[in-house]
């Protein structure tokens, strides 16, 4: 649309952390830009005004009868390569797997082709999924990633890109790292740059973010200059944190202290630093994360492969730690946030109720450790939006119109809405546990249809 247009449908988002906000037959005005101006409803005076100019105009778009409309949906960890092993390679370790299956396919992204292909696929299913901003690691390789940045440029997708910075000989292997750290940084400045001085990224749909793969990956020499990197050029930062008791022990054993710990220590804990899982990480390390102002990728299902733990997204979000939801493609399993939202509510009634039933029901789980479907929601899109600090994840004036319309309304999937019975709530929680790309009618990324069902 090339000036104000208008969205008019019911819409359900979460501006306080455990509430839906549900607006029946709501208008939302958006400038050319993409930024949404208003929200109004039946009864707002400027309601009728808006809605009859723009229907006037031919600038307004109906959603219809039954279709719920979302911010788009957040996913703060994807891992773009690992694509084309979703769904299987499930049944070994956190380090066997990485030997074994990721790092072999990732070097196969040495082929510019290779990559396209699947680069090509994961941001178009991605976008039908619902996930308007993912927040994406690439590989080693300069041009691949580069690749990946195009076409999330070209599909409409808004993104943060990184590429992935390895360089230790003892845990990384001769045919997939960095050659030497210097070499790493240099080629995170030039990955930087490209994004930033892209042909079609004036509006900055595409970030760029600093990327070292995790502490076993890389050297003291490597983490040391990304942190001065990114003190220089202020990107955005994503690694991994306390994934498994492997990678925890590895970084204790080396450096005496926790990787929250080392990451200040390097410069890399920072407002706009995304740690994926961060499953062992401990009270003060979360109070240091929250003071920092970075935020936990909390992945529910891939946590269950790898990490043999729970993250207590509970005790995180009330002691002030910024968390969203990463599907962790292909660690985890789908690459949707509804479904990746609905595990967050099961894992941590897992860990509030406990697992192991020969001990007693009052000493099996940990108390206080549920979330709600709300919350879940707000995760999905408020918190993701307020990790990357970024006007995303609510429908509300300022923020940018990356949206979903899920359409309620169909009765050949198991999304079924029975409007006698169901309450606002029960649709949101519906929609989060059944619904399927299917049912998505409409994405909207900075107000550009990018998905028209």
């Amino acid at each position: 649309m090339a000036g104000r247009f208008g969205v008019l449908a019911d819409t359900a988002d979460t501006p306080v952390r455990g509430e839906i906000r549900f607006r029946p037959g709501a208008l939302i005005v958006c400038d050319p830009e993409g930024r949404i101006e208003m929200v109004v409803q039946p009864g707002d005076g400027q309601y009728y005004i808006q809605r009859q100019a723009l229907e006037a105009s031919g600038d307004l778009f109906a959603a219809g009868r039954g279709v719920v409309l979302l911010p788009g949906f957040v996913d703060l960890h994807n891992h773009a390569p690992q694509w084309p092993q979703l769904g299987k390679a499930l049944d070994v370790p956190l380090e066997v797997w990485l030997d074994r299956y990721t790092f072999p396919l990732e070097a196969r992204f040495a082929d510019p082709a290779f990559a396209e292909r699947v680069y090509r696929s994961l941001v178009d299913r991605t976008l039908r999924n619902g996930t308007t901003t993912a927040v994406y690691f690439g590989t080693v390789h300069q041009r691949a990633t580069r690749l990946l940045v195009d076409i999330c440029l070209e599909y409409g997708q808004r993104a943060v890109v990184g590429k992935v910075a390895m360089d230790l000989e003892e845990t990384c292997p001769d045919y997939y790292r960095d050659e030497s750290a210097a070499a790493a940084i240099s080629a995170t400045a030039d990955f930087i740059e490209y994004v930033r001085a892209h042909t079609q990224n004036e509006n900055e749909l595409v970030l760029a973010a600093a990327t070292p793969r995790f502490i076993p990956s890389c050297s003291d020499k490597l983490l040391t200059g990304m942190g001065e990197l990114v003190a220089a050029t202020s990107c955005l930062v994503q690694t991994h944190c306390s994934e498994s008791d492997w990678a925890h022990h590895y970084g204790l054993d080396r450096y005496g202290r926790s990787d929250v710990l080392s990451y200040d220590a390097f410069g890399l804990l920072r407002r706009g630093t995304v740690l994926a899982h961060s499953n062992f990480i401990d009270a003060a390390d979360m109070d240091l994360v929250a003071a920092r102002g970075a935020a936990v990728a909390h992945c529910p299902l891939s946590n269950a492969f790898f990490a043999n733990a729970v993250f207590p997204v509970r005790q995180a979000l009330e002691r002030g730690v910024t968390v969203g939801l990463g599907t962790d493609v292909s660690g985890g399993p789908h690459p949707s946030l509804m479904r990746t939202a609905a595990d967050t509510v099961v894992v941590s009634r897992m860990l509030e109720d406990g697992v192991d039933s020969h001990l007693p029901a009052d000493v099996r789980g940990v108390a206080g450790s549920r979330v709600s479907f709300a919350e879940a929601l707000w995760m999905a899109t408020s918190g993701g939006g307020q990790a990357l600090g970024l006007p995303i994840g609510l429908i509300e004036p300022g923020y940018r119109f990356d949206a979903v319309a899920v359409d309620t309304s169909r009765t050949d999937t198991d999304l079924i809405v029975w409007p006698d019975l169901d309450t606002p709530a029960d649709i949101v929680q519906k929609i989060l546990n059944n619904a399927a790309p299917v049912d998505i009618a409409t994405v909207w990324v900075d107000g550009r249809i990018v998905v028209d069902g």
